[in-house]
């Protein structure tokens, strides 16, 4: 608002009484020669009125803007805010994909955008408390490697996943949790990055928040935080991204913050409620 406007304002609002310095203002003739009461200037009063309800406009569209909600999917290019092109994990907007809930996500694009898709939901799999359990784990893995290596991961995970390391966890030999208890297994993808692709190939990496743990009043295994990164190699396959071979490396972790663990029953009942997402680029 420039110093006319402002004062212009001030004058809308019955304040201008003694101009400030610098400014004048024209004063006509009392009594008026043509008769009537004593004229002032109406220029800045109008001014300022223009000025107050041209914000109000303003105010009135941002609001309208904000609250407009999801746009138009046939808005022009020239319309949309520009993508993040910076940061490798940044959204880009691509809508989830549509899926059944309790099953994992398939059809994905043939692009290194559903490669990381893929590999987030994969990773999400993966790290499920379903692996700990045969049939399930089985399952899993004929969903998501290519079916050449279905069965070579299904019996190197036997061999991972025994009933002496079921065990050491608090789980029963056949991986389920004992009675009155909650087993714990999660893995949330913080980001992805391609680091390596081809035409029907690609090398993604996934940073991930995991979790892992049996909730009990007695549990001597509490349900603790851990941060790794996942590689994966996939492989496109009969119309989908399926994985080829993939490893697990620590890290990236930030430093603990000062949160205040959550007893038991918290815990139990937050893995009852919360349910998971599907992750998509």
């Amino acid at each position: 608002m420039s110093p006319g406007d402002e004062q212009g304002y001030r004058d809308y609002q019955g304040y201008g009484d003694h101009p400030e310095p610098g400014q004048t203002r024209t004063r006509l003739p009392d009594p008026d020669p043509y008769g009537g009461a004593p004229r002032r200037p109406q220029r800045s009063s109008s001014r300022s009125l223009i000025t107050v309800v041209g914000v109000v406009v303003l105010l009135i569209a941002a609001i309208a803007f904000a609250n407009r909600g999801g746009g138009d999917e046939s808005t022009t290019a020239s319309t949309k805010p520009d993508q993040p092109k910076t940061a490798a994990t940044a959204p880009t907007g691509t809508k989830p994909l549509t899926t059944n809930p309790g099953t994992i996500p398939s059809g994905f694009p043939h692009t290194t955008q559903g490669a990381q898709s893929a590999a987030a939901n994969y990773a999400v799999a993966l790290g499920s408390a379903d692996m700990f359990v045969k049939p399930r784990r089985d399952a899993i893995l004929q969903a998501v490697m290519t079916p050449s290596r279905a069965a070579g991961s299904a019996a190197a995970f036997d061999k991972a996943y025994t009933p002496a390391f079921a065990k050491s966890l608090g789980l029963n030999d056949d991986g389920t949790a004992p009675k009155g208890y909650t087993f714990v297994s999660r893995t949330s993808p913080i980001g992805t990055k391609v680091t390596e692709t081809t035409d029907n190939t690609a090398t993604v990496d996934v940073w991930c928040s995991g979790l892992l743990g049996l909730a009990g009043e007695n549990s001597t295994n509490p349900v603790t935080n851990s941060w790794f990164t996942i590689t994966m190699k996939l492989d496109w396959v009969a119309g989908d991204w399926k994985i080829a071979a993939h490893s697990q490396k620590e890290g990236p972790a930030p430093v603990p913050g000062d949160d205040r663990a959550s007893s038991s029953e918290e815990m139990s009942k937050a893995v009852d409620e919360y349910g998971g997402f599907t992750y998509a680029r």
